[in-house]
């Protein structure tokens, strides 16, 4: 079955299948992935195949054997290319894969918030990730740390040699986030955001769209 919502910025499809949990997550899939070009020109970012298998699937699989069994997928660039094909590996996986549409640019707050209705159906804490990370996921682990911290979201961090390129994460010892400072020109860390996330939804009331 398919369902279909829409508001003036966004459009929410479903596909239903049986599920046995509540545990959710959000995978940010709408980039144009230009760095990525040629290969993005006719095929999303996250569709591109590394390992022999579509960069998002890697993803959805990991989350799906960390106990989830709801995915949201944000999208925007060759948006129907996405459905058509994940619809079928939602059935494989026996999982809901809902496709959140932003019909203009949200950011990345944007599609979280989009999502709301969905994301903070239960108490349970959901993940949110952006679409090109591949590692070894450490989902069951960031369960386990963000339960036991007891605190609203859980930001998984990663060391680089060069943390100029990117956005750097200050925690104090306790692990506590003071600030993010982007593309430092000053050395101020070397633990940079690895762009995955947990967040409890009462989150969700702190972030408005414009």
């Amino acid at each position: 079955n398919l369902t279909t919502t829409r508001s003036s910025t966004s459009a929410i499809r479903c596909h239903f299948y049986l599920t046995l949990g509540n545990m959710k997550a959000l995978i940010l899939v709408g980039g144009y992935g230009t760095r990525l070009r040629p290969l993005t020109l006719s095929r999303p970012k996250p569709l591109v195949e590394f390992a022999n298998k579509p960069i998002v699937l890697h993803q959805i699989e990991a989350l799906v054997a960390a106990g989830v069994t709801q995915v949201v997928l944000a999208v925007s660039y060759h948006a129907e290319q996405m459905e058509q094909e994940l619809a079928q590996e939602a059935q494989k996986l026996g999982i809901r894969i809902t496709f959140s549409l932003e019909e203009e640019p949200l950011g990345t707050a944007g599609p979280i918030k989009l999502a709301q209705s969905i994301l903070a159906s239960n108490d349970e804490p959901f993940f949110v990730l952006n679409s090109d990370v591949i590692c070894d996921f450490p989902f069951t682990q960031m369960v386990k740390f963000h339960k036991q911290h007891g605190r609203e979201g859980t930001i998984v961090v990663t060391k680089v040699e060069e943390p100029s390129k990117y956005g750097v994460v200050i925690y104090d010892e306790t692990g506590k986030i003071d600030r993010f400072v982007e593309k430092p020109q000053e050395f101020v860390s070397n633990k940079i955001n690895a762009g995955m996330y947990i967040f409890n939804p009462s989150v969700l009331k702190r972030i408005e769209v414009w």
